[in-house]
Parts: C-alpha cells; sequence; structure tokens
C-alpha cells in the first residue's frame, strides 16, 4: 500500500519571498504526522498545497495515492481539511451543518441524516443538535468542524492548527478524537505550535523553518539531538555516590540536591548509553537507590534547531 503522502521538492514563493523552498515529506498510512515551525515557517501554505487549495511552484506529490496535479478531485474526493478558523456556520444548528455538508458530498438524504446523527453522537454533540451553533462553546464549535470534516469519511484529514484558543480540557478532548480517528486507520496530517500536541499525537514530526525542513523524526529522536539531557542517580550515602563517580568515571554531584547524593551523568537517553552505565555500576558492585532519565523536551528542540521559543509554554 502506497504511503498517505510522498512530496519532493515542493516550491512556493509569492514575489520575492520564499515560502516553501524545496521540502521533501513521507506520510505513511494510519499514522498522524506534525509539522511544526515558527509564525510564517510555511506550515499553512504546505497543507494548502497538498489539499489542492493553491498550486506549488515546483516539486511533485502524490496524496492518498493520487497525483497532486494530474488528479486533483482524486485528491479532494479522498481528503478532509480542518482550517485554523472554523467553518461552521453558526447560524444553523449543530444537526444541520452536518446535513448540509452531506447534502455537498452528494450522499441521498437518508444516508445524511444517518451520517449526521452518527456524528453527532460520536462528538457528544447529541443534546445540542438542535441548538445554532453560535450557542456553542469553543470546544463544541471545533468537535463540529470535526465532524463536518468527517462526513465525507476521508482517508486522510488535514487539522491545520486545530486547537489554537481551545482551553486544556477542550484540547485534549480534540485529543482524544484524534488517537480514536487513527485507530480506525485514518491519517492525520497535522500543523500546531503546541509541542505538547505534537509529543502527545505524533508517530513522527519534522520542523519547518524559512521554508525548509530542518529535522525529521521521532519525538524521542528529535530530542536526542538537543544537548542537556542526563540521568540522574541517588545513593544512599557519600561513600556509595563517590564510588559510583570513581567507577563512571564522569558526571557531577546535582546542586539541585540539597542532600548532594545525586549525581548527573550527561546522557543521550537512549537505551545503549543507559545500558552500559548499569553495566559499570553492576561490575563496580554499586546500586543506586534511584535512577531517572531526564532528556530535553520539545521546546528546547525548536529553540535549539529555529532560535526561536514557541507558544508551547505560553
Amino acid at each position: 500500500m502506497s504511503d498517505a503522502i510522498t512530496a519532493r521538492g515542493l516550491r512556493k514563493s509569492y514575489g520575492d519571498k520564499v515560502v516553501l523552498d524545496g521540502i521533501d515529506l513521507t506520510v505513511p498510512r494510519g499514522t498522524v504526522f506534525s509539522l511544526l515551525g515558527p509564525n510564517g515557517a510555511g506550515k499553512t501554505t504546505a497543507v494548502q498545497i497538498l489539499s489542492t487549495l493553491i498550486r506549488a511552484d515546483g516539486g511533485e506529490a502524490t496524496v492518498a495515492g493520487f497525483d497532486l496535479t494530474r488528479q486533483a478531485d482524486d485528491v479532494r474526493g479522498a481528503i478532509g481539511v480542518t482550517g485554523q478558523y472554523s467553518a461552521v456556520d453558526k447560524l444553523l444548528t449543530g444537526e444541520e451543518n452536518l446535513r448540509l455538508m452531506a447534502d455537498l458530498n452528494h450522499l441521498p438524504r437518508r444516508e445524511g441524516r444517518r451520517r449526521a446523527a452518527e456524528l453527532l453522537d460520536r462528538f457528544d454533540l447529541a443534546e445540542a443538535a438542535r441548538r445554532p451553533a453560535s450557542t456553542y462553546s469553543g470546544g463544541m464549535r471545533r468537535r463540529l468542524d470535526l465532524a463536518m470534516t468527517l462526513v465525507g469519511d476521508p482517508e486522510l484529514i488535514f487539522l491545520d492548527e486545530p486547537t489554537t484558543g481551545l482551553d486544556p480540557r477542550s484540547r485534549r478532548s480534540l485529543w482524544r478524537i484524534v488517537r480514536d480517528l487513527v485507530a480506525g486507520g485514518v491519517t492525520i496530517f497535522l500543523t500546531t505550535q503546541y509541542l505538547e500536541e505534537a509529543d502527545e499525537l505524533a508517530d513522527r514530526i519534522a520542523v519547518l523553518d524559512q521554508g525548509r525542513l530542518i529535522a525529521e523524526g521521532t519525538a524521542e529522536e528529535l530530542k536526542r539531538r538537543v544537548p542537556g539531557g542526563h540521568v540522574a542517580l541517588r545513593f544512599t550515602g557519600d561513600d556509595a555516590l563517590n564510588r559510583a563517580l570513581g567507577a563512571l568515571g564522569r558526571g557531577f554531584v546535582d546542586p539541585a540536591d540539597d542532600d548532594r547524593l545525586t549525581l548527573r551523568i550527561p546522557s543521550d537517553g537512549g537505551v545503549a548509553s543507559l545500558r552500559e552505565l548499569l553495566a559499570l555500576l553492576d561490575a563496580a558492585g554499586i546500586e543506586p537507590a534511584d535512577l531517572s532519565v531526564h532528556t530535553p523536551n520539545l521546546d528546547d528542540v525548536f529553540l535549539t534547531l529555529t532560535g526561536q521559543h514557541t507558544e508551547a509554554t505560553r
């Protein structure tokens, strides 16, 4: 089975402004792929190109197995798009919004009603189905927006910063829905500035900066690229700590530990390096009272790679 998305050398400029500078992407089916980047990095432009809303200036891509240029109509029939701003009509009820989408997808009337009822129940909107969307909370409107995307039963969904402005509870509710969709075989292409969101959801993450992809990998792979990771070993007394320091030949007493019984050993947090450290301690007959692995978070990764803070911790 082909990947959900393959793109090679995608380029887009507006006048002298290069927005995408020859990016390559591969997104396996049934996964969450997250594209991170600061404002103006080109994330939304990438989504607009891959969802056929605008044309690239160069490069080639397949989406859902279809050529992006020659089979654009087939691409549109296989995807759904939930943008940064809700497409919900606030004058209509939740049910009417969904039935309108069913009509636009040319579903028979009976099938449209059934699909609307199913999605209202699935997204916990059944009790509010006949209320105008203007009375919905931000989280409810976002859920309705995503439900409208699902009316056509897409195999690939583009979520462009879907939780911007939502409170933490609504954000986590949307995360649960995304996980359920992926468990059902749907592919998610997610752009976000919330690094916790990418860390929670994404199978693979790519970092886009000034139109170029500057890093790609799993969250853990990206974290290991940034200095600052360490293993903390806590001991019951000074003797054990000093013996460990001698056996390992590196590390220092953690200044944050008032008891001065914790060693910090620089480490990438990987299994191989941890196994090596434990083998050295075991050979010297030393057993720490406690061990914990500390790796940089995605905010550290983002700052290191792009030189900019994100909104993830603001």
